[in-house]
Protein backbone atom coordinates (compact mmCIF):
# COMPACT_ATOMS: atom_id res chain seq x y z
CA UNK A 1 0.00 0.00 0.00
CA UNK A 2 1.07 3.55 -0.50
CA UNK A 3 1.62 5.90 2.11
CA UNK A 4 -1.32 7.90 0.80
CA UNK A 5 -3.80 5.58 1.22
CA UNK A 6 -2.04 5.06 4.99
CA UNK A 7 -2.55 8.88 5.09
CA UNK A 8 -6.43 8.62 4.20
CA UNK A 9 -7.08 5.44 6.77
CA UNK A 10 -5.45 7.74 9.36
CA UNK A 11 -7.62 10.65 8.19
CA UNK A 12 -10.37 8.54 8.49
CA UNK A 13 -9.33 7.34 12.12
CA UNK A 14 -9.17 10.75 13.33
CA UNK A 15 -12.10 12.55 11.55
CA UNK A 16 -14.43 9.39 12.78
CA UNK A 17 -13.10 9.74 16.60
CA UNK A 18 -13.38 13.55 16.45
CA UNK A 19 -17.30 12.93 15.37
CA UNK A 20 -17.61 10.02 18.01
CA UNK A 21 -16.96 11.82 20.59
CA UNK A 22 -18.62 14.73 19.52
CA UNK A 23 -21.87 12.73 19.21
CA UNK A 24 -21.10 11.17 22.31
CA UNK A 25 -20.60 14.72 24.06
CA UNK A 26 -24.12 16.06 22.87
CA UNK A 27 -25.97 12.66 23.62
CA UNK A 28 -24.57 12.92 27.19
CA UNK A 29 -25.41 16.96 27.80
CA UNK A 30 -29.46 16.43 27.40
CA UNK A 31 -29.93 12.28 27.19
CA UNK A 32 -32.66 12.66 25.46
CA UNK A 33 -31.95 11.95 21.83
CA UNK A 34 -30.41 8.61 21.96
CA UNK A 35 -30.15 8.14 18.24
CA UNK A 36 -26.72 10.01 18.53
CA UNK A 37 -26.08 7.34 21.15
CA UNK A 38 -25.96 4.78 18.47
CA UNK A 39 -24.46 7.26 16.35
CA UNK A 40 -21.36 7.36 18.46
CA UNK A 41 -21.02 3.87 19.47
CA UNK A 42 -21.42 2.69 15.28
CA UNK A 43 -18.90 5.25 14.33
CA UNK A 44 -16.71 4.66 17.49
CA UNK A 45 -16.53 0.79 16.31
CA UNK A 46 -15.60 2.05 12.34
CA UNK A 47 -12.22 3.97 14.47
CA UNK A 48 -11.43 0.55 15.63
CA UNK A 49 -12.22 -1.05 12.56
CA UNK A 50 -9.90 0.99 10.82
CA UNK A 51 -7.27 0.32 12.89
CA UNK A 52 -7.31 -3.36 12.48
CA UNK A 53 -7.62 -2.65 9.29
CA UNK A 54 -4.21 -0.80 8.25
CA UNK A 55 -2.84 -3.71 10.58
CA UNK A 56 -4.41 -5.78 8.06
CA UNK A 57 -3.21 -4.52 5.23
CA UNK A 58 0.16 -4.94 6.40
CA UNK A 59 -0.40 -8.47 7.70
CA UNK A 60 -3.62 -10.18 5.91
CA UNK A 61 -3.64 -13.11 8.20
CA UNK A 62 -7.12 -14.90 9.00
CA UNK A 63 -7.23 -13.76 12.84
CA UNK A 64 -6.99 -10.10 11.57
CA UNK A 65 -9.03 -10.47 8.53
CA UNK A 66 -11.90 -11.81 10.45
CA UNK A 67 -11.82 -8.95 13.06
CA UNK A 68 -11.36 -6.34 10.48
CA UNK A 69 -14.68 -7.56 9.32
CA UNK A 70 -16.26 -8.26 12.23
CA UNK A 71 -15.35 -4.79 13.37
CA UNK A 72 -17.13 -3.03 10.28
CA UNK A 73 -19.67 -4.91 10.14
CA UNK A 74 -21.14 -4.23 13.79
CA UNK A 75 -20.16 -0.50 13.56
CA UNK A 76 -22.21 0.01 10.37
CA UNK A 77 -24.96 -1.91 12.23
CA UNK A 78 -25.01 0.57 15.06
CA UNK A 79 -25.06 3.37 12.42
CA UNK A 80 -28.53 1.70 10.76
CA UNK A 81 -29.62 1.09 14.39
CA UNK A 82 -29.56 5.22 14.79
CA UNK A 83 -31.25 5.76 11.52
CA UNK A 84 -33.90 3.37 12.59
CA UNK A 85 -33.84 4.88 16.37
CA UNK A 86 -34.10 8.38 15.19
CA UNK A 87 -37.63 7.81 12.82
CA UNK A 88 -39.31 5.40 15.09
CA UNK A 89 -38.15 6.38 18.58
CA UNK A 90 -37.68 2.46 18.78
CA UNK A 91 -34.40 0.67 20.36
CA UNK A 92 -34.13 -1.39 17.14
CA UNK A 93 -31.89 -3.63 19.11
CA UNK A 94 -33.14 -6.99 16.79
CA UNK A 95 -32.23 -4.96 13.89
CA UNK A 96 -28.83 -4.07 14.71
CA UNK A 97 -28.11 -7.53 15.72
CA UNK A 98 -29.88 -9.37 12.50
CA UNK A 99 -27.89 -6.61 10.13
CA UNK A 100 -24.42 -7.76 12.12
CA UNK A 101 -25.45 -11.39 12.35
CA UNK A 102 -26.71 -11.34 8.50
CA UNK A 103 -23.89 -9.45 7.09
CA UNK A 104 -20.74 -11.75 9.03
CA UNK A 105 -22.73 -14.93 7.88
CA UNK A 106 -22.73 -13.50 4.01
CA UNK A 107 -18.89 -12.71 3.77
CA UNK A 108 -16.47 -14.20 6.76
CA UNK A 109 -17.20 -17.84 6.44
CA UNK A 110 -15.05 -17.56 2.57
CA UNK A 111 -12.02 -16.37 4.68
CA UNK A 112 -10.52 -19.80 6.43
CA UNK A 113 -10.82 -21.23 2.94
CA UNK A 114 -8.48 -18.42 1.15
CA UNK A 115 -11.13 -17.01 -0.68
CA UNK A 116 -10.70 -13.99 0.72
CA UNK A 117 -11.31 -11.45 -2.56
CA UNK A 118 -15.30 -13.36 -2.41
CA UNK A 119 -15.39 -12.45 0.75
CA UNK A 120 -13.69 -8.71 0.31
CA UNK A 121 -16.49 -8.28 -2.06
CA UNK A 122 -19.29 -9.48 0.15
CA UNK A 123 -18.34 -7.33 2.35
CA UNK A 124 -18.54 -4.06 0.20
CA UNK A 125 -21.81 -5.20 -1.04
CA UNK A 126 -23.48 -5.45 2.36
CA UNK A 127 -21.85 -2.61 3.82
CA UNK A 128 -23.52 -0.56 0.64
CA UNK A 129 -26.87 -2.49 1.34
CA UNK A 130 -26.58 -1.44 4.71
CA UNK A 131 -26.17 2.32 4.14
CA UNK A 132 -28.44 2.11 1.79
CA UNK A 133 -31.00 0.37 4.24
CA UNK A 134 -29.63 3.55 6.55
CA UNK A 135 -30.54 6.26 4.04
CA UNK A 136 -34.13 5.30 3.03
CA UNK A 137 -34.66 5.13 7.09
CA UNK A 138 -33.81 8.95 7.17
CA UNK A 139 -35.67 9.88 3.65
CA UNK A 140 -39.17 8.05 5.32
CA UNK A 141 -38.07 10.90 8.32
CA UNK A 142 -37.55 13.53 6.06
CA UNK A 143 -40.74 15.42 6.55
CA UNK A 144 -39.17 16.56 10.00
CA UNK A 145 -36.56 18.73 8.45
CA UNK A 146 -36.09 18.38 4.71
CA UNK A 147 -32.89 19.76 4.00
CA UNK A 148 -30.47 18.25 6.98
CA UNK A 149 -31.89 14.90 6.13
CA UNK A 150 -31.89 15.41 1.87
CA UNK A 151 -28.31 16.01 2.39
CA UNK A 152 -27.89 13.03 4.77
CA UNK A 153 -29.56 10.60 2.32
CA UNK A 154 -27.54 12.29 -0.33
CA UNK A 155 -23.81 11.33 1.38
CA UNK A 156 -24.59 7.86 2.11
CA UNK A 157 -25.65 7.47 -1.12
CA UNK A 158 -22.32 8.56 -2.62
CA UNK A 159 -20.20 6.08 0.43
CA UNK A 160 -22.52 2.87 -0.89
CA UNK A 161 -21.71 3.36 -3.82
CA UNK A 162 -18.22 3.75 -3.36
CA UNK A 163 -18.27 0.39 -1.57
CA UNK A 164 -19.93 -1.05 -4.41
CA UNK A 165 -17.49 0.47 -6.95
CA UNK A 166 -14.96 -1.60 -4.65
CA UNK A 167 -17.05 -4.86 -5.13
CA UNK A 168 -16.90 -4.20 -8.97
CA UNK A 169 -13.45 -3.74 -9.52
CA UNK A 170 -13.02 -7.11 -8.15
CA UNK A 171 -15.45 -8.96 -9.65
CA UNK A 172 -14.18 -7.55 -13.01
CA UNK A 173 -10.90 -8.74 -12.06
CA UNK A 174 -12.12 -12.08 -11.11
CA UNK A 175 -10.15 -11.40 -7.82
CA UNK A 176 -11.18 -14.89 -5.66
CA UNK A 177 -8.17 -15.16 -3.52
CA UNK A 178 -5.66 -12.23 -2.96
CA UNK A 179 -3.83 -12.58 0.22
CA UNK A 180 -3.89 -9.18 0.76
CA UNK A 181 -5.16 -6.32 0.89
CA UNK A 182 -7.38 -4.95 -1.94
CA UNK A 183 -4.93 -2.07 -3.82
CA UNK A 184 -6.78 0.12 -6.80
CA UNK A 185 -8.13 3.04 -7.74
CA UNK A 186 -11.65 1.98 -6.08
CA UNK A 187 -10.09 1.61 -2.66
CA UNK A 188 -8.86 4.67 -2.81
CA UNK A 189 -12.19 6.55 -3.78
CA UNK A 190 -13.75 4.53 -1.01
CA UNK A 191 -11.34 6.13 1.92
CA UNK A 192 -12.35 9.56 -0.04
CA UNK A 193 -15.86 9.47 0.41
CA UNK A 194 -15.81 8.03 3.74
CA UNK A 195 -13.89 10.93 4.51
CA UNK A 196 -16.37 12.87 2.95
CA UNK A 197 -19.02 11.17 4.04
CA UNK A 198 -18.42 10.95 7.50
CA UNK A 199 -17.66 14.61 7.88
CA UNK A 200 -21.09 16.05 6.06
CA UNK A 201 -23.08 13.71 7.54
CA UNK A 202 -21.92 14.11 11.23
CA UNK A 203 -22.18 18.02 10.63
CA UNK A 204 -25.43 17.48 9.38
CA UNK A 205 -26.19 14.97 12.22
CA UNK A 206 -25.33 17.83 15.33
CA UNK A 207 -27.44 20.18 13.06
CA UNK A 208 -30.21 17.70 12.74
CA UNK A 209 -29.92 17.25 16.55
CA UNK A 210 -30.56 20.83 16.62
CA UNK A 211 -33.03 21.15 14.62
CA UNK A 212 -35.04 18.68 16.83
CA UNK A 213 -34.16 20.31 19.94
CA UNK A 214 -35.28 23.98 18.44
CA UNK A 215 -38.61 22.07 17.49
CA UNK A 216 -39.25 20.48 20.78
CA UNK A 217 -38.93 23.87 22.56
CA UNK A 218 -41.21 25.47 19.96
CA UNK A 219 -44.34 22.23 20.43
CA UNK A 220 -43.44 22.95 24.61
CA UNK A 221 -44.30 26.52 24.23
CA UNK A 222 -47.37 25.79 22.09
CA UNK A 223 -48.92 23.49 23.66
CA UNK A 224 -50.82 23.28 26.62
CA UNK A 225 -48.99 21.00 29.61
CA UNK A 226 -52.44 19.01 30.51
CA UNK A 227 -54.16 18.13 27.72
CA UNK A 228 -51.68 18.27 25.06
CA UNK A 229 -53.68 20.67 22.85
CA UNK A 230 -52.45 24.06 21.45
CA UNK A 231 -52.15 26.79 24.39
CA UNK A 232 -53.56 30.55 23.71
CA UNK A 233 -50.07 31.83 22.25
CA UNK A 234 -50.34 29.18 19.28
CA UNK A 235 -54.15 29.95 18.89
CA UNK A 236 -53.20 33.88 18.34
CA UNK A 237 -49.95 33.10 16.32
CA UNK A 238 -52.02 31.13 14.01
CA UNK A 239 -55.11 33.25 13.13
CA UNK A 240 -54.52 36.51 15.40
CA UNK A 241 -53.34 38.44 12.72
CA UNK A 242 -55.94 37.24 9.66
CA UNK A 243 -59.08 38.53 8.78
CA UNK A 244 -62.11 36.50 9.42
CA UNK A 245 -64.76 35.45 6.69
CA UNK A 246 -67.81 33.78 6.75
CA UNK A 247 -66.10 30.60 5.72
CA UNK A 248 -64.60 30.21 9.91
CA UNK A 249 -66.32 29.59 12.47
CA UNK A 250 -65.40 29.26 16.20
CA UNK A 251 -66.49 27.28 18.77
CA UNK A 252 -66.10 28.14 22.35
CA UNK A 253 -66.85 25.50 25.28
CA UNK A 254 -66.76 26.36 29.12
CA UNK A 255 -67.18 23.36 31.71
CA UNK A 256 -70.37 23.96 33.55
CA UNK A 257 -68.96 24.65 37.74
CA UNK A 258 -65.89 23.57 37.11
CA UNK A 259 -65.24 25.87 40.77
CA UNK A 260 -67.29 23.27 42.17
CA UNK A 261 -65.55 20.13 41.49
CA UNK A 262 -62.24 21.31 42.27
CA UNK A 263 -63.78 22.53 45.86
CA UNK A 264 -65.44 19.30 46.25
CA UNK A 265 -63.27 16.47 44.72
CA UNK A 266 -59.89 18.85 44.76
CA UNK A 267 -57.65 19.99 42.01
CA UNK A 268 -56.68 16.30 40.43
CA UNK A 269 -60.33 15.73 40.21
CA UNK A 270 -60.09 19.48 38.03
CA UNK A 271 -57.55 17.89 36.23
CA UNK A 272 -59.08 14.59 35.12
CA UNK A 273 -61.94 16.07 33.96
CA UNK A 274 -59.62 18.97 31.93
CA UNK A 275 -58.55 15.81 30.04
CA UNK A 276 -61.76 14.15 29.46
CA UNK A 277 -62.81 17.30 28.15
CA UNK A 278 -59.81 17.38 25.39
CA UNK A 279 -60.14 13.68 24.78
CA UNK A 280 -63.95 14.39 23.91
CA UNK A 281 -63.06 17.74 21.94
CA UNK A 282 -60.10 15.46 19.35
CA UNK A 283 -62.84 12.58 19.27
CA UNK A 284 -65.20 14.62 18.17
CA UNK A 285 -63.53 16.74 15.81
CA UNK A 286 -61.27 14.77 13.95
CA UNK A 287 -58.12 15.99 11.85
CA UNK A 288 -58.20 19.55 9.73
CA UNK A 289 -59.48 21.18 13.14
CA UNK A 290 -57.69 23.82 15.59
CA UNK A 291 -58.41 22.79 18.79
CA UNK A 292 -57.33 24.98 21.45
CA UNK A 293 -57.03 25.66 25.25
CA UNK A 294 -57.65 28.93 26.09
CA UNK A 295 -56.82 28.77 29.89
CA UNK A 296 -58.89 27.26 33.01
CA UNK A 297 -61.75 25.70 32.00
CA UNK A 298 -62.14 27.61 28.61
CA UNK A 299 -62.01 25.59 24.87
CA UNK A 300 -62.45 26.86 21.84
CA UNK A 301 -62.51 24.76 18.24
CA UNK A 302 -61.47 27.12 15.15
CA UNK A 303 -63.37 25.41 11.75
CA UNK A 304 -62.27 26.15 8.35
CA UNK A 305 -64.93 25.34 4.86
CA UNK A 306 -67.50 25.96 7.80
CA UNK A 307 -71.31 25.37 7.02
CA UNK A 308 -73.95 25.85 10.54
CA UNK A 309 -75.43 22.65 10.20
CA UNK A 310 -71.67 20.84 10.21
CA UNK A 311 -70.97 23.72 12.83
CA UNK A 312 -73.66 22.60 15.26
CA UNK A 313 -73.41 19.47 14.52
CA UNK A 314 -70.13 19.05 15.65
CA UNK A 315 -70.29 21.32 18.81
CA UNK A 316 -73.91 19.41 20.13
CA UNK A 317 -71.60 15.82 19.67
CA UNK A 318 -69.11 17.51 22.07
CA UNK A 319 -71.87 18.60 24.53
CA UNK A 320 -73.62 15.01 24.08
CA UNK A 321 -70.58 13.01 24.38
CA UNK A 322 -68.97 15.17 27.53
CA UNK A 323 -72.54 14.83 29.45
CA UNK A 324 -72.59 11.05 29.06
CA UNK A 325 -69.07 10.55 30.07
CA UNK A 326 -68.44 8.94 33.18
CA UNK A 327 -65.30 10.64 34.96
CA UNK A 328 -62.88 8.25 37.64
CA UNK A 329 -62.30 10.05 40.70
CA UNK A 330 -60.79 8.04 42.75
CA UNK A 331 -62.97 5.08 44.07
CA UNK A 332 -65.94 6.48 42.21
CA UNK A 333 -67.06 8.67 39.43
CA UNK A 334 -69.25 11.36 38.22
CA UNK A 335 -70.41 13.48 35.43
CA UNK A 336 -70.05 17.24 34.20
CA UNK A 337 -71.62 18.94 31.61
CA UNK A 338 -70.31 21.96 28.82
CA UNK A 339 -72.01 25.14 27.82
CA UNK A 340 -70.81 25.87 24.16
CA UNK A 341 -71.35 29.23 22.02
CA UNK A 342 -70.82 29.41 18.45
CA UNK A 343 -69.77 32.21 15.96
CA UNK A 344 -68.97 33.24 12.13
CA UNK A 345 -67.10 35.18 10.61
CA UNK A 346 -68.91 37.65 8.30
CA UNK A 347 -68.51 38.62 4.70
CA UNK A 348 -66.99 41.68 4.87
CA UNK A 349 -64.59 40.45 7.43
CA UNK A 350 -64.08 40.65 10.96
CA UNK A 351 -60.67 40.15 13.40
CA UNK A 352 -60.07 37.34 15.07
CA UNK A 353 -60.82 38.58 18.92
CA UNK A 354 -64.12 39.63 17.36
CA UNK A 355 -65.17 36.06 16.27
CA UNK A 356 -63.87 35.10 20.02
CA UNK A 357 -65.87 37.83 21.55
CA UNK A 358 -68.71 36.75 19.61
CA UNK A 359 -68.49 33.10 20.02
CA UNK A 360 -68.04 34.39 24.21
CA UNK A 361 -71.15 36.03 23.96
CA UNK A 362 -73.18 32.96 22.63
CA UNK A 363 -71.45 30.98 25.53
CA UNK A 364 -72.84 33.51 27.53
CA UNK A 365 -76.47 32.85 26.17
CA UNK A 366 -75.97 28.96 27.00
CA UNK A 367 -75.01 29.93 30.61
CA UNK A 368 -77.48 32.20 31.39
CA UNK A 369 -80.42 29.60 29.65
CA UNK A 370 -79.46 26.69 32.22
CA UNK A 371 -76.01 25.51 30.99
CA UNK A 372 -75.61 22.16 29.28
CA UNK A 373 -76.65 23.64 25.81
CA UNK A 374 -75.31 24.83 22.40
CA UNK A 375 -75.95 28.98 21.41
CA UNK A 376 -75.49 30.56 18.23
CA UNK A 377 -74.21 34.09 18.13
CA UNK A 378 -76.67 36.46 16.78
Amino acid sequence: MTPDYNTLLLAIGLSGFCLSATLFASWLSARVERFLLSWAIGIGIIVAAVGVYSLYVENAGIGITCLAFVLQFGGFAFIYGAAYRFRTSRRGRWRIAAVFLASSAVSIPWIPFGLDGVALIALNLVIAATLVATAWEYWLGRAEAPLPLTGIVTLYVLVATSFVLCAGVLLEQRQWSIGHAPDNWAENLNLIAAILGITGIGAMSLALNQWRIAGAHQRTAMTDALTGLLNRRALFDRYGEETVFAHRAAIAFDLDNFKAVNDQYGHAAGDAVLKCFAEVLVEACGTGVCIARLGGEEFVVVMDRAVLDRVARVAERIRADFAARLIPIGKGSINCTVSAGIAFGSDTGLSFDALLSNADKALYTSKHNGRNRVSLAA
